[in-house]
């Protein structure tokens, strides 16, 4: 009678925790709904920009989110406009995926670039020739 009851409470305990396993574990269709969010959010690249102007230049600092330290930025600012002569500046960033053992962890790099240009134009950036987000 013991060894019934003792199979028993092995019993309820087993089932408990496969049933608690079975619950707990995310899906896989759970994974690739945030991965694709993820990717979604990371696509437009955020850049941080401080404008300094003087004697008809302006210098542009700023920041910008890489890979890894690994990575090198470049920057450059040239001036663009169209048919109607509204003129801005563009600021094109670029960095090369690094193919040598560098530590995945995304990394605040620095950039800085220089043009000549009247005051007041708006500043556009580009990172790897995809729109970016400017923030002040």
């Amino acid at each position: 009678m013991k060894s019934s009851r003792l199979w028993l409470a092995a019993s309820i305990f087993a089932l408990v925790l496969v049933i608690s396993f079975i619950i707990s574990v995310p899906h896989t269709r759970d994974v690739t709904e945030m991965q694709s969010t993820l990717d979604a959010a990371a696509s437009v690249p955020v850049v941080t920009l401080r404008d300094s102007f003087k004697n008809g230049a302006h210098t542009i600092t700023g920041s910008l989110e890489a890979p890894n330290a690994c990575v090198t930025v470049t920057a450059e600012a040239y001036l663009t406009g169209d048919e109607s002569g509204a003129e801005s500046i563009r600021l094109a960033l670029m960095f090369a995926n690094d193919t040598g053992v560098c530590l995945q962890i995304p990394t605040r790099m620095d950039f800085k670039a220089t043009v000549s240009a009247p005051s007041g134009l708006p500043i556009t950036a580009t990172v790897n020739g995809i729109a970016a987000t400017t923030v002040s």
